[in-house]
């Protein structure tokens, strides 16, 4: 999957009549890499996030697009569901198409980002895990724990990195839950049924186990975040999972090939259409 690197601090936040020809750009260009090479690649588009509406539109129109079968978007519009109302014209977008959306850590436009700042000690710590994974797991409770996601049952939702740390915290949100409002199915139950993927980027086997335990197998795909950056990490981290080759099979290969499949046959039956 090819997309711009996804801290949204580049072209998709600057002012519209910048970042509109830009992502264009972009799009047009990534979709000719995908169109060069048949099969290869598919990639997510880039949008002006400084205009919804506008950035609805170029969704609209990449879905046009060879190769196009989604777009990134910053994991800070759903941090809690108040925010994730911004949002609801690209869910429209994708829903009707059956397009992918990857919600990847990163800000919105004007949001403070890094929070940590560079001469704080251990900053790359406290920004690229501490924080990253605490505002995923915050996003996750929106998508997963509110009916948010209940209009658009043909959107494929992907969050990286395991989706924060869900993984390890639910059993302490079960516990709160039967203390604090017991009449309410509890958190582990409602992640499980959510339709929302996560990948395994930069994790070790000990955080994939206790994945496959929260979401099943079935919802994990394998991420690499870039080949320098975690091929070989996440390959020896599936390697080493207790979690039986059936399972690792899934997450290696067979989820993100029926994601994919699905997603990519429905825009190629749509641009035939037109």
């Amino acid at each position: 999957m090819l997309s711009l690197l996804g801290s949204f601090c580049w072209i998709e936040a600057q002012p519209l009549e910048e970042a509109g020809p830009l992502c264009r750009s972009v799009n047009d260009g990534l979709s000719a890499i995908c169109e060069e090479h048949p099969g290869r690649f598919a990639a997510y588009a880039a949008l002006p996030l400084t205009d919804i509406s506008a950035a609805a539109a170029e969704f609209e129109r990449a879905l046009g697009l060879p190769g196009m079968l989604g777009a990134q978007i910053p994991g800070n519009y759903f941090l809690t569901r108040k925010d994730a109302e911004a949002m609801r014209p690209l869910l429209e977008v994708a829903n009707r198409h059956h397009a992918a959306l990857f919600i990847h850590h990163g800000p919105r436009p004007g949001d403070a980002f890094s929070k940590v700042a560079s001469d704080t000690d251990n900053a790359r710590r406290r920004n690229g895990t501490l924080d990253m994974q605490a505002s995923l797991s915050s996003a996750m409770v929106t998508l997963c724990l509110t009916d948010y996601l209940a209009d658009y049952p043909d959107a494929m939702i992907q969050v990286h990195n395991l989706g924060g740390n869900l993984p390890y915290e639910v059993e302490r949100m079960d516990h709160r839950s039967l203390l604090d409002t017991p009449e309410e199915e509890l958190p582990s139950s409602r992640v499980r049924k959510a339709k929302v993927y996560v990948d395994c980027n930069s994790f070790g086997p000990r955080a994939i186990e206790a994945a496959v335990s929260l979401y099943g197998a079935e919802r994990i795909v394998c991420g690499t975040d870039g080949t320098e950056f975690g091929c070989d990490w996440t390959r020896k981290a599936l390697a080493e999972a207790r979690i039986g080759e059936e399972a690792r099979e899934q997450i290696l290969h067979r989820n993100a090939a029926a994601i994919l499949a699905r997603v990519a046959g429905t825009a190629q039956r749509a641009r035939a259409a037109a």
